[in-house]
């Protein structure tokens, strides 16, 4: 037993084996270490210069451009599938689930060669909309974001769905009670009900189309200026030149961890 600050009495764990602490630090040593590597072989002395390239503001701008419309999209039609998903019940629902994670564990590349069939201008719907609508997706900046939302909704899929779930009913039935229709019900009282969990989601959906890459390479192209983003610079410029190739990874890295301390009170601290 110990005593807390507060003067209250509390029970000391057992010990941890060793057997289990030492796999534990080496997988953080293995988790940790390459960012230290980042950090440590980072330009420090002309990392203004280099962050101040056309190139360098070009694919940044264009990768929070792509990954914040990625997100809405994603928004737009992930909130209602989520919601589809949690509060109805229908036959094949489990399948439906299912196919909706299937881009979490599909190889990116394999994403891309997926969309290239439907969406190009020889797929089941590229050819459609090229020939009536004029409109060509692959290697534009719509296919950009595009390829993002196909890789990042799963996330926000999830963390609303979860938050849906762990959502008290009796608010919505409340409303339902009192005259409300179900579109009423579902902006007033259901989506400030999982807020949190809807900003979670919609946060690391922004993330994950943010550092997108093989889907991206693969629909769009690596075209600078209209579908280069941060992650298909960082592998042009490991070709050509490492030092700027370290510099778009540890921006990339500061806005992973800047998101990870947004995140924190959620999830981080949770115990």
């Amino acid at each position: 037993m110990t005593r807390t600050h507060g003067g209250r009495l509390r029970r000391r764990g057992p010990g941890v084996p060793v057997a289990l602490l030492l796999p534990a630090v080496l997988g953080l040593v293995f988790l940790v270490l390459p960012l230290v590597g980042l950090v440590a072989r980072t330009p420090w002395a002309d990392l203004p210069q280099r962050l101040a390239a056309p190139g360098v503001l070009t694919a940044l701008r264009l990768s929070l451009l792509s990954a914040t419309l990625a997100t809405l999209l994603c928004l737009l039609l992930g909130v209602p599938l989520a919601w589809l998903l949690a509060r109805v019940e229908f036959p094949g629902r489990r399948l439906v689930r299912a196919l909706v994670t299937v881009p979490l564990v599909l190889p990116p590349v394999v994403g891309g060669v997926a969309l290239l069939l439907v969406f190009g201008r020889r797929g089941l719907l590229g050819g459609w909309l090229d020939a009536t609508f004029g409109i060509t997706l692959p290697f534009t900046t719509a296919g950009v974001v595009l390829a993002e939302a196909f890789v990042a909704m799963p996330f926000l899929v999830i963390a609303v769905e979860g938050a849906l779930r762990g959502a008290d009913g009796r608010y919505e039935e409340a409303a339902a009670t009192l005259g409300a229709g179900r579109w009423t019900t579902f902006t007033h009282v259901t989506l400030p009900l999982v807020a949190p969990g809807l900003a979670a989601g919609a946060v690391l959906c922004w993330a994950r189309a943010l550092g997108e890459f093989g889907a991206t390479i693969t629909f769009a192209g690596n075209y600078p200026g209209r579908t280069q983003t941060m992650p298909l610079a960082v592998y042009l410029a490991l070709e050509t030149d490492v030092q700027a190739a370290v510099v778009l990874s540890l921006v990339l890295l500061t806005v992973s961890v800047a998101i990870l301390a947004g995140l924190r009170d959620r999830w981080i601290t949770s115990p």
